[in-house]
């Protein structure tokens, strides 16, 4: 960047957030608004209402004020975030995944019992059962541009029997508990609604696991990848009974399948060989490939609902997920996503809304300013879709040139399978 490129950083960030000039009753509640945008995108250490409101020069309640109440409402701010991001989704060229919506979640350790949704569940930030807080996403990615852009708060079966304290936190009587895939559902229908349209979806085992979710996109015409646990059921035509798709497809078959050359931006490229099968899901067709790491033994088990899709892009779909688990990181380190300190719902999906806000300007601003680089770096960050062969973050595939070839090359002895011990209908 040169200074003239930071220079404009302010008067863009300040178009940026102008765009939701709509969302708020008043203009002086917008300047809390813009405050407290910038208190997320600024370098504090702890980004919550108190140093962000010191740091701005604004009462320490009145900013809290603006939290409870001065959004008329955070889905309107994230629709209208949807708005701008699809615009400028629409002006990127496209590489040969397209546009990827992209559904994960997120955690948060709380020590207190005030938190919305706060309850001791698993929590994916360390690995166990914590007393904490989970949120459901939804993000894009579309060559090297990603964005978050929905966010959902997961209220646990055991906190909505609790209304009493439910209704303390300000939790609306139609928030309820809702198993994590439905929550995803939901974001991604009202992004569909809302004008945003995805070439595929993305979600990992924990939501590929549940029988009705990979069903839901193919009965709206929406092509996926899912990652599935080894004990998925799948059906062969021709025979009766259910198998699990590690009997259809086996880590052998994978071994022997097709090599394939994934890119990363900052680590050694993958190398992986892949293996596909058609099978039937409820009545259904669907497309699973067996995929294994040549250097880990690692193999992953995917299910695509566009039977025609060539082998290759099944695992590059697949590998986008690590598009919104580098979202996540971002948001949390550099837009406070996680610092909420608070305890009425509607600060806290505020809070998210306005990171997601954040964040969003970044996305796009980085786009703006990648290739402008010199020369020294061989390129890097010119913008335009990326070659197959080396996409970055593992999302793009290639077996052309530069690629080994054949098939049965050596590996390492005991492939492991990564996938959850718990049966199918007991995942559901």
């Amino acid at each position: 960047m040169t200074d003239k490129d930071i220079a404009a950083l302010g008067p863009a960030f300040a178009r940026w957030l102008g765009h939701f000039r709509d969302c708020f009753h008043h203009d002086r509640t917008a300047g809390h608004f813009d405050a407290y945008c910038r208190g997320l995108l600024s370098d504090l250490p702890r980004k919550t209402v108190e140093p962000i409101a010191l740091a701005a020069g604004t009462s320490v309640r009145t900013l809290q004020f603006f939290l409870a109440g001065g959004v008329r409402d955070h889905r309107r701010v994230l629709g209208v975030l949807q708005d701008r991001l699809r615009d400028a989704v629409a002006l990127l060229p496209r590489d040969a995944l397209g546009v990827v919506g992209v559904i994960d979640e997120t955690s948060c350790v709380k020590k207190g019992d005030k938190t919305p949704g706060v309850r001791r569940q698993y929590l994916g930030c360390v690995g166990k059962v914590d007393n904490g807080v989970v949120t459901v996403h939804l993000g894009l990615a579309c060559g090297r541009f990603r964005a978050m852009i929905d966010a959902d708060l997961y209220l646990p079966a055991s906190r909505d029997d609790d209304r009493d304290r439910c209704d303390e936190a300000g939790i609306p009587a139609g928030v309820t508990y809702r198993p994590k895939w439905e929550i995803a559902l939901g974001q991604v229908v009202r992004a569909v609604l809302g004008g945003t349209r995805f070439d595929r979806l993305t979600f990992d085992e924990g939501y590929g696991s549940k029988p009705a979710f990979p069903e839901a996109p193919s009965c709206i015409g929406q092509h996926f990848v899912a990652e599935v646990p080894v004990n998925f059921s799948v059906s062969l035509d021709g025979r009766d009974g259910a198998l699990p798709v590690n009997a259809v497809l086996t880590a052998e078959d994978a071994r022997a399948g097709r090599r394939f050359r994934f890119g990363r931006k900052t680590r050694a490229n993958k190398w992986w060989r892949a293996e596909e099968r058609w099978v039937r899901v409820g009545g259904r067709e669907y497309l699973p490939v067996a995929a294994v790491d040549q250097e880990t033994a690692e193999v992953k088990d995917f299910l695509c609902n566009a039977t025609e899709a060539p082998v290759r892009t099944v695992p590059a779909v697949g590998f986008r997920r690590a598009t919104v688990e580098h979202g996540f990181r971002l948001c949390k380190q550099e837009a406070g996503l996680t610092h909420f300190e608070g305890r009425q719902y509607a600060g806290l999906m505020r809070h998210l809304a306005l990171s997601l806000v954040v964040m969003g300007f970044v996305s796009v601003r980085t786009d703006r300013l990648r290739g402008k680089k010199s020369g020294g770096d061989g390129g890097a960050g010119v913008p335009g879709p990326e070659r197959d062969l080396l996409a970055g973050d593992g999302a793009g595939a290639g077996d052309g040139a530069g690629q080994a070839g054949g098939r049965g090359g050596p590996l390492p002895p005991a492939p492991q399978r990564a996938g959850d011990p718990l049966t199918q209908e007991a995942a559901a």
